[in-house]
């Protein structure tokens, strides 16, 4: 299948060897992970409508608080395209609990903890030297199929405008092929 989106960005860093984010035009591998201790998300439970996946590095640092708040903040206009978001990385549930209540967040953030990293790994949106989660961003449709990725410097906020033009894309072509811009 051929992609609709192009990725914003290479993929290749000083700290990344060849590895590279999973590309559009890739059906998104399955996963569950826990939103709590006692509830499960799964991919499955947002078929039919478009997917925003979030991995970041760590709760409690500043670019990344900066960047789930912004997500918080524009979250009215991603499910105006019908969307939901989640935020991934390798904290623990408890964790995510504090810091989502901490900063008022209204979706929900899924630990990727045991086995640490295993559904990072499976987007290739792992770094192996730090042991967390890379900073990447992936679009999917109703199907499970990544429309858009994007891989940004750790250190650099994404913000969410290559996500909107993805959704905008996504919407406005019903999966025909689209180019969509690097994230800003």
């Amino acid at each position: 299948m051929s992609p609709d989106f192009v990725n914003g960005a290479s993929g290749a860093g000083p700290d990344r060897s060849c590895q590279s984010i999973l590309q559009p035009g890739t059906p998104a591998p399955a996963f569950s992970l826990h939103a709590t201790p006692d509830q499960t998300v799964s991919l499955e439970d947002f078929r039919g409508r478009p997917l925003i996946l979030a991995f970041y590095p760590a709760d409690w640092s500043p670019v990344c608080g900066d960047q789930m708040a912004l997500y918080n903040q524009v979250l009215s206009e991603f499910r105006r395209y019908g969307a939901e978001i989640v935020g991934i990385s390798v904290d623990g549930v408890w964790c995510h609990t504090a810091f989502a209540t901490a900063r008022n967040l209204h979706f929900p953030l899924l630990s990727d903890f045991e086995p640490k990293g295993a559904v990072s790994r499976s987007f290739g949106a792992y770094r192996e030297g730090e042991g967390v989660s890379e900073r990447a961003l992936f679009v999917l449709d109703g199907d499970g199929t990544i429309r858009w990725s994007y891989l940004s410097p750790v250190g650099v906020n994404p913000g969410a405008d290559g996500i909107l033009e993805a959704l905008e894309s996504l919407r406005s072509s019903s999966g025909a092929g689209v180019t969509v811009g690097a994230a800003s």
